[in-house]
């Protein structure tokens, strides 16, 4: 009876136990399709079933000859296109946005755009940040990891919190900085047992040369600065601490060293500290005015210089203030200037014979092309916190694309700031020449200036 009712149910169950791979493969499709697929296929009629409605309106510089050139202001456009004039086309995307509406001169090249130059933009904001202990702070930075033609050198922009250390340190690289708002103590001990120590505030410059350990205490308002090292490869994450030192040397040879107790040393850090919390600063700076029988820094070779005192060069379209070797002696090989550009003004088109240009940028927003011999442009747009580099003798300008003054830091490896500016050379050269060569008539010949004018003021259209 068993036996006959098994033989009954197998002719039932057959079917169901085949189809349900089927069913299963129907849900779920395979990871890999069919070798029909390959080639041509009869079924396939291509496109979408409409295209894309893209809907976007054009701003009047889109509309203009591309060689023209006029920033675009894709912030406040609904739906920015990289069209101009004849050129370029829509895009549906996919895209970011984001990105392309603070880089319109990347999304709508100038039609005097040319061929490819470096990178010579980065932004800080993508930079990874190190962040320090008991939030006293942070820091991060740019090499040639993120811009690897910035050989010549690198920054970093860090922050402290008030009473926040940068950990006492030293570096194979030289350091020059600037600070950028607050205040902080600066105290170092070089190679002669020679001390110095000293307070700089917002717009301040200080220099350690390679190998001469200092450190970096900020006071009651804390305080952010930008440091530029003379070697592109730095990491600020190779630096030489004193945390490390003590902490990789043998508390025996510490102990014969510092003549103290191997128990002196049973409670130094375990770990880097880099970054770290501490006790305030005393106001009165003597009391950390320690000297040894060498005295202190001569004056002449201090580490600081108080760039805030200095008046501002004051021309057409903003302002320029230098500093360089030939005033402050000990940063050899740094020259700067902070350059303002008011709206609508640009610092001129210019290039430095003596050395690759790091800028870093303060606050406002521009744009700058890098022209590199013999035909290649490329047009990038800055904002607040970007790095920008400009290879030795590639002609570039800045120009202020917004309705707040454009501030930024130029800074070279130069014993002296020096640049040579297109107007200037244009200017001062005999005119029939400059006629001949790029067929100027007589008017525009006669209000070409053969004096260096640095930032030049914005003119109507």
């Amino acid at each position: 009876m068993k036996l006959e009712l098994f033989s009954t149910l197998i002719p039932a169950i057959l079917p169901l136990v085949c189809a349900a791979p089927a069913r299963r493969d129907a849900d779920n499709a395979p990871l890999r399709g069919s070798g029909s697929l390959v080639g041509y296929s009869s079924s396939n009629k291509g496109g979408g079933d409409s295209p894309p409605d893209i809907k976007y309106t054009l701003l009047p510089g889109q509309k203009e000859d591309p060689k023209i050139g006029s920033y675009l202001d894709f912030q406040k456009a609904d739906n920015p296109q990289p069209i101009r004039g004849s050129t370029g086309s829509d895009d549906p995307g996919p895209r970011n946005y984001y990105y392309d509406r603070i880089n319109s001169d990347k999304l709508a090249p100038p039609g005097t755009d040319h061929g490819q130059t470096i990178n010579a933009q980065w932004p800080m904001g993508l930079s990874h940040n190190r962040l320090g202990q008991d939030n006293a702070g942070w820091a991060r930075q740019e090499n040639v990891n993120v811009m690897p033609d910035a050989t010549l050198m690198a920054g970093v922009d860090m922050r402290l919190e008030p009473a926040g250390y940068r950990e006492l340190h030293w570096h194979v690289a030289a350091e020059w900085s600037l600070v950028l708002n607050g205040s902080c103590r600066i105290q170092a001990v070089n190679e002669n047992g020679e001390t110095f120590i000293d307070d700089v505030a917002a717009g301040d410059v200080w220099y350690f040369p390679p190998g001469v350990p200092h450190s970096i205490q900020a006071l009651d308002d804390g305080v952010e600065f930008l440091l530029v090292f003379d070697d592109g490869d730095f990491s600020e994450d190779n630096t030489f601490l004193a945390s490390e030192v003590f902490l990789h040397t043998p508390k025996e040879v510490l102990s014969k060293n510092f003549n103290l107790d191997v128990s002196a040393f049973d409670k130094i850090p375990e770990d880097e500290l880099y970054i770290f919390a501490g006790t305030p600063a005393p106001a009165d700076i003597e009391k950390q005015n320690v000297t040894t029988s060498a005295g202190p820094v001569p004056r002449g070779q201090s580490y600081s210089y108080h760039f805030s005192e200095q008046p501002a060069h004051e021309v057409a379209g903003g302002s320029v203030k230098i500093v360089d070797p030939l005033t402050f002696p000990i940063a050899a090989g740094f020259s700067a200037a902070v350059v303002t550009v008011h709206p609508g003004a640009m610092r001129e088109v210019h290039w430095h014979p003596a050395s690759d240009e790091w800028t870093f940028f303060i606050s406002g927003q521009g744009r700058a092309t890098l022209f590199t011999a013999p035909n290649a442009a490329t047009t990038f747009d800055y904002m607040a916190g970007d790095v920008g580099y400009f290879p030795k003798s590639n002609s570039h300008y800045i120009e202020n694309t917004g309705d707040e003054d454009l501030v930024f830091v130029e800074v070279l490896q130069a014993s002296m700031f020096t640049d040579v500016a297109l107007g200037q050379w244009i200017g001062s050269t005999p005119k029939q020449i400059i006629a001949d060569t790029l067929n100027l008539d007589d008017d525009a010949l006669s209000k070409l200036k053969s004096e260096k004018q640095y930032v030049v003021a914005g003119t109507s259209t």
